[in-house]
């Protein structure tokens, strides 16, 4: 396949999971689908992880995947073939971005995740959110799943929206990463033809 229709396919599965990461960052600051007060959410939600993390910086790099295999390579002081490799080289750099921005939403994940989620319980029936559970340790003990009265079903909430954010992310870190890779290969070896030329010619 060529690099730059591998780019294309590239970015058009990341697309869906930008998506997907954003939703569920939105859905946390409804924990179990209920309008609850700002200092009883979860701190790591606003930090944003799956809205800029995975989702804003993700959808830079895959429009530029995405266009990389209809760029227009023949302008390139006469050229045919300069034009893309530059274009596959500079995809490098957005591959980049998406890594970094796919890794700060897999580190906040994994945290919200160890931590475990802020809920309240009839010890403090009108005080902010507190957070029962410590370094994971509710993770192998559903039995102290009773910790978090209120809302309901909040720690299965919690677990099913950091994990789909996180699994996403890692996802987006080998889709770009692998771009890396192919943004190398067109650079340094071409696509497949450019314009009805061969891309190698000069």
């Amino acid at each position: 396949m060529c690099s730059g229709s591998f780019a294309k396919c590239l970015g058009i599965t990341l697309m869906p999971l930008a998506i997907v990461c954003v939703l569920c960052n939105i859905l946390l600051f409804f924990p179990s689908g209920k309008v609850v007060k700002n200092n009883q959410i979860t701190e790591e939600v606003w930090y944003f992880g799956g809205i800029l993390g995975s989702g804003v910086l993700m959808i830079f790099p895959a429009l530029v995947f995405l266009g990389l295999k209809n760029n227009d390579c023949c302008g390139c002081c006469g050229n045919e073939s300069c034009g893309r490799r530059f274009a596959m080289l500079s995809s490098i750099l957005f591959a980049a971005v998406g890594v970094l921005g796919a890794g700060y939403s897999v580190v906040v994940s994994a945290v919200a995740i160890n931590r475990g989620p802020m809920c309240l319980n009839s010890t403090y029936p009108d005080a902010a959110g507190t957070y029962p559970f410590e370094n994971g340790n509710y993770l192998s003990n559903k039995t102290i799943w009773t910790k978090c009265e209120k809302p309901d079903n909040l720690v299965t909430w919690h677990l099913s929206l950091f994990s789909v954010i996180l699994a996403m992310g890692l996802i987006q870190i080998v889709l770009c990463a692998v771009q890396v890779i192919n943004g190398l290969l067109g650079a340094l070896c071409g696509d497949c033809g450019c314009c009805g030329g061969s891309d190698g010619a000069v």
